[in-house]
């Protein structure tokens, strides 16, 4: 089995995986965009972040649609730099492991329900930026490989589930300020929140399920017990066969027990 690296190294089995490299390329093409049809090369004053930058509800300017667009929009070349980097370098791994298809719905996931809880708890301005959903998927990095060591400008060595941590703590300060810095805070940590749910509902693990079950048995489909593996030995086994798979037919051509059994592997290292 390949086992999970102390150190951080981003990629995988594809460098950029397919999913990352179109967000990355929509994000790039989108910004340029607005730096061309803006009067004074200012992307913020483009009449493109006019209609799809997320609107506050009391603006007279939302629009449902502004739930997506926001997440391609920015403010300036530094913002989309630093996000766009981000995101290759934490969610590089998650989707090669999870499959492109199940990042694209983590990822878009995590956005709109930032952008929920923003709209929610702010009154007045605009949003953009796909922060919102890479603060998910730093979220996501740091309950797989919580362990990894992550170097703070290249020098200072954290584990990962202490960096996440350290950022939660961060955003769930500033937002106590609310917005005066300009920084969308509510929705930096709206996206961690909804990542969180997201991830324990796909380990099975919400506490909601489990009371469901117990208490209303009948409305719960009953399924066929599923397999364990007591066996140290046949586990690494069976997760080197699973990550062989993915590495001939990809994460989608997996079953149910098999998607289980390697969200598992990545929990057992946390």
């Amino acid at each position: 089995m390949a086992s999970y690296d102390n150190e951080y190294r981003p990629g995988g089995f594809s460098l950029i995986p397919p999913v990352i490299k179109t967000i990355i390329l929509a994000n790039v093409a989108i910004f340029l965009l607005q730096t061309l049809t803006s009067p004074n090369f200012n992307p913020s004053d483009s009449v493109i972040s006019q209609y799809g930058a997320l609107w506050s509800l009391n603006s007279g300017n939302f629009e449902a649609w502004q739930l997506v667009t926001y997440m391609f929009l920015h403010g300036g070349f530094w913002h989309i730099f630093f996000n766009m980097l981000i995101l290759w370098m934490f969610g590089a791994e998650i989707e090669n492991y999870w499959g492109g298809q199940q990042f694209a719905t983590f990822y878009f996931v995590c956005g709109i329900g930032a952008g929920v809880l923003n709209l929610l708890l702010t009154s007045a301005g605009a949003t953009v930026g796909a922060s919102g959903a890479i603060y998910g998927v730093l979220l996501a990095f740091g309950m797989m490989f919580p362990d990894r060591y992550i170097y703070i400008y290249f020098l200072l060595p954290v584990k990962a589930k202490y960096l996440v941590a350290l950022y939660a703590v961060i955003e769930f300060f500033s937002s106590i300020d609310g917005r005066s810095d300009g920084v969308a805070h509510f929705a930096h940590l709206g996206g961690m929140i909804v990542g969180y749910v997201y991830i324990k509902i796909m380990q099975r693990e919400w506490p909601l399920q489990e009371w469901v079950k117990r208490t209303f048995p009948q409305t719960v489909p009953q399924t066929r017990p599923e397999s364990k593996i007591s066996s140290p030995k046949l586990r690494m086994d069976k997760i080197d066969e699973i990550l062989d798979k993915i590495s001939r037919t990809g994460y989608e051509s997996l079953t149910s027990d098999e998607k289980r059994i390697l969200l598992e592997a990545s929990k057992d290292k946390s």
